[in-house]
């Protein structure tokens, strides 16, 4: 069991630590006026388990935040990612 968290962990790590990048790289094209990441992409990375570095990266570049699609979606993707960990957790502790 110890080795599955501990995966889980390294892939939650990685997975925060991409969405966080992206949303840097994005906001830094954004003003270059360069290629953009497809908003999908920035999305699916959240999707994914990356909705806590999405979030960060997008109040610490502040970028999407004036779009609600973004403002909206990144914390409500949070929220059902914890609650589904929640009920993981739940189920592992009663063993249904």
């Amino acid at each position: 069991m110890t080795g599955r968290l501990t995966a889980a962990a390294v892939y939650l790590i990685l997975i925060n630590a991409a969405a966080f990048a992206a949303m840097g790289a994005d906001k830094a094209r954004a003003r270059r006026r360069a290629w953009r990441i497809p908003e999908k992409t920035l999305f699916l990375l959240s999707l994914f388990g990356g909705s806590i570095g999405s979030l960060a990266g997008m109040y610490t570049f502040r970028h999407k935040t004036r779009h609600m699609k973004f403002v909206i979606g990144m914390p409500l993707i949070l929220i059902l990612q914890l609650a589904a960990a929640g009920v993981l957790l739940y189920m592992n502790t009663i063993k249904i």
